[in-house]
């Protein structure tokens, strides 16, 4: 096992910038996930970490050692693709031993090797099967079960789920989770869907424009974004933002005033701005609370259209300030499309953010 340093860390492609100074330390045995926009800079990173990729300045450090111009081969790294990549012609056993056979590992430990692989992944059955007779989730059993015979310091996951159907996937995450329990090596991995990144990591790194926007353990990055980019990208359905206009600013709350001219409480500071500042209010979909009565603190939407999930209802409601809202609400809610709908926000539950998208303190 190993720790991950990176310092000033950058990558450029000719005259294009890629990575603007990243700088992380991911702890030993850590399961860090790096998410983000196609085009963050999130893949890039991971494969100057496997040495696939010049860095351009800054320093890499795996453990104790600068790696910057060590090999890919002698980095104690294993990396996992998106795409499978395994030999047709090869047993499931053949592949999994390739990488051992050319490093000049003997048969015997090569064997001890595949089947230890084999008995954590569950795969023990598929040993003398071709890949051509394999299921999509099973294939990616083997390309892990490849990875882990190297006994490698890193795991490096690079989409690895992404050509998986839904339940599959569902069900790889369970087994990657396990698979890192008994493990317990460092693993990093690269995802563009969030809900991966909530259930996998210990800690989350949110990426935009080869920059670092937040670094955080699923539950900080859900309850105290710093910013409007990581409060939308974090969170299934995205959070719903208002554009608003600050009326009075307190110590422990601030009143704004929506397009329309509603005026809604928040259990925010907001001191540091100017009245008639504009601002961006933000609520989660799960404590935005619809309702055919008034109610206080509440803004006024018309129905859209509505998800009926049976264990949920999602409502798509129409508010001036906003492109659209969405309102997470109990299955037996009697609203239905084209009602007028009264949108309760608590306070304790609304986030604030600045003109430049910087959240402002909660007031909790």
């Amino acid at each position: 096992m190993a720790q991950l340093s990176l310092r000033g860390l950058r990558k450029s492609f000719g005259d294009v910038d890629v990575l603007h100074g990243v700088d992380l330390e991911i702890k030993d045995g850590e399961f860090i996930v790096f998410v983000g926009p196609s085009g963050c800079g999130k893949s890039t990173m991971l494969r100057c970490i496997a040495g696939l990729e010049d860095i351009t300045a800054g320093e890499l450090y795996i453990g104790d050692a600068l790696v910057n111009e060590i090999p890919p081969a002698k980095r104690s790294i294993a990396m996992v693709f998106q795409s499978y990549a395994l030999y047709p012609h090869m047993t499931v056993a053949k592949n999994m031993a390739f990488g051992l056979k050319l490093a000049g590992f003997s048969a015997t430990e090569i064997d001890t090797a595949v089947k230890r692989a084999a008995d954590i992944l569950q795969i023990q059955h598929l040993l003398e099967r071709k890949p051509k007779a394999l299921s999509g989730g099973q294939r990616q059993r083997v390309a892990i079960g490849r990875a882990i015979v190297r006994k490698p310091g890193v795991f490096l996951f690079d989409e690895p789920l992404s050509n998986l159907d839904a339940s599959l996937r569902v069900q790889m995450r369970v087994e990657l989770a396990r698979l890192h329990r008994e493990l317990q090596t460092t693993m990093v991995y690269v995802t563009h869907d969030q809900v991966e990144a909530m259930t996998l990591a210990h800690r989350i790194v949110v990426f935009h424009s080869g920059r670092i926007e937040q670094v955080g353990t699923p539950m900080e990055l859900y309850r105290e974004p710093v910013n409007l980019f990581v409060a939308g990208f974090i969170g299934s359905p995205t959070m719903n933002f208002i554009k608003a206009t600050l009326v009075e600013a307190h110590e422990r709350s601030a009143v704004l005033e929506l397009a329309d001219h509603t005026r809604i409480t928040a259990a925010v500071d907001a001191r540091r701005l100017a009245t008639g500042s504009a601002v961006t209010l933000g609520v989660r979909p799960e404590h935005l609370e619809a309702s055919a009565t008034q109610a206080d603190n509440a803004m006024v939407g018309e129905v859209q259209a509505a998800e009926h999930l049976g264990d949920v209802t999602y409502f798509y409601l129409q508010v001036q300030g906003a492109s659209q809202v969405v309102s997470r609400t109990d299955p037996e809610n009697t609203l239905d499309i084209g009602d007028r709908a009264y949108l309760r926000l608590p306070p304790q539950r609304c986030y604030l953010f600045d003109a430049e998208g910087l959240a402002l303190p909660r007031c909790l």
